[in-house]
């Protein structure tokens, strides 16, 4: 007897324009994934909870200044509308925790997620009180909160089971490894004097894949050092850091092991080691 296929990741999206993530939801690998029961997309309009026949949503902030603030009792309404309680509610601000891919990660295993969507001045601050989580997209401030979301979304849903296809092609991105991507390649093998490196063109899949590590680290080296602390560096990492100009002092610092050993061996009734 097989097991039931998974229940499909939920999205409940709220926002003053829902048109404009509508077909976001709807093409290429998320529509692909709705298409076949692995995400499912609701869209709902905050005007459709304003309490008053203007369909107005918004208001004055007390105490002066420009802007308009997004009403708490308008968003409380349109949460208890929702046919079923979310597993998180999601505040999009830019107050928020930074999103980040081990966040990504954990809001994959949800049921539910709904993401409220600011305009405007943003939310009137009791709305804090109703969600489960804030997050920020990055140290920047934007128009809306549609495209943090469509972010959160694509983040999310490609790590889903059947999403992508191909898992393992997520476990090797940026920050799943714990690193920035290797460089990848294709044809032609020769372009404006810039050529394949040979050890793609080989075959050899164990040289292949120390290379691409290699390049990991050289490339998070060069461009992102603040992530090498985390990212589960082994004695051969270490090895390679060395060979890019890391001290062994900053190795130890980046929590880098240190170089593996050999086992000893005589050489003219010496006992002698050698690090690998």
């Amino acid at each position: 007897m097989t097991d039931p296929p998974p229940a499909p990741l939920h999205f409940s999206l709220l926002t003053l324009f829902p048109e404009l993530l509508r077909p976001f939801t709807q093409e290429a690998l998320l529509g692909r994934a709705v298409a076949n029961g692995l995400l499912r997309f609701d869209l709902h309009d905050l005007r459709e909870h304003a309490g008053n026949r203007w369909r107005k949503v918004d208001d004055s902030p007390y105490g002066g200044g420009a802007g308009m603030v997004i009403r708490v009792d308008v968003v409380e309404r349109a949460l208890v509308a929702l046919p079923e309680r979310p597993d998180e509610i999601i505040l999009l601000t830019p107050a928020g925790a930074r999103f980040d891919q081990k966040m990504a990660e954990e809001l994959s295993e949800k049921r539910h997620l709904a993401l409220l969507c600011g305009r405007y001045e943003g939310f009137d601050a009791r709305v804090e009180t109703l969600v489960t989580r804030e997050i920020s997209v990055g140290d920047y401030v934007m128009m809306g909160g549609e495209a943090a979301a469509a972010c959160i979304v694509e983040a999310v849903s490609r790590l889903r089971p059947g999403v992508i296809g191909d898992e393992q092609s997520w476990r090797d991105d940026s920050y799943s490894s714990g690193l920035l991507d290797y460089p990848e390649y294709t044809r032609p093998a020769e372009w404006q004097g810039q050529g394949v490196p040979e050890v793609l063109q080989g075959g050899n899949h164990a040289a292949i894949v120390r290379w691409r590590r290699d390049r990991a680290l050289e490339r998070t080296l060069a461009r992102r050092p603040d992530l090498l602390p985390t990212a589960g560096l082994t004695s051969g990492d270490s090895a390679t850091l060395l060979t890019l100009g890391v001290s062994r002092g900053q190795l130890q610092e980046l929590g880098a092991p240190p170089l593996a050993i050999k086992k000893q061996r005589k050489r003219s009734g010496k006992i002698q080691t050698d690090p690998v």
